[in-house]
């Protein structure tokens, strides 16, 4: 194993995005909309813990690239059977941050349901995925619809 050198690369903008899905219940969704969670407030926190995640994101990942990131955006929308989140990174690097944004996703989807977790533990994270990476020698991708 190694970690790949990078450093003969041009700094470029790089940009991913990627996306979680949490299932629960109704009644789970409504609470959290609500702002009625005993632990506090949900999206607040998953933000954070998103923004958090997708920083130290080298520490978890062991052959991943200690990266400047310039920014995060984490949001989470509900939808039919629980919420979305998505994360989008921005860096100007040698190399991309398709898994900050992995990261940043599962962490704030885990966030959701630890604080959730004494009313719903049937909570369900899955759909975890890259949606969009540009930048870099490969340019841009995007996950086709469907």
């Amino acid at each position: 194993m190694k970690m790949v050198d990078v450093g003969d690369k041009p700094k470029t903008e790089r940009v991913a995005v990627a996306t979680a899905r949490l299932r629960m219940l109704p009644a789970t969704r409504e609470r959290i909309l609500a702002g009625q969670v005993e632990k506090g407030d949900v999206l607040a926190a998953a933000r954070i813990a998103g923004i958090m995640a997708a920083k130290r994101t080298p520490d978890f990942v062991p052959l991943c690239h200690p990266i400047a990131l310039a920014g995060v955006d984490v949001t989470l929308t509900p939808v039919d059977e629980g919420l979305e989140v998505r994360v989008r990174v921005k860096t100007v690097d040698r190399t991309g941050v398709e898994m900050e944004a992995l990261t940043a996703a599962c962490a704030a989807a885990l966030t959701v349901y630890d604080m959730c977790k004494s009313v719903d533990r049937g909570m369900v994270i899955e759909a975890v995925q890259l949606d969009h990476k540009s930048g870099g020698r490969s340019g841009t991708w995007e996950r086709e619809p469907g």
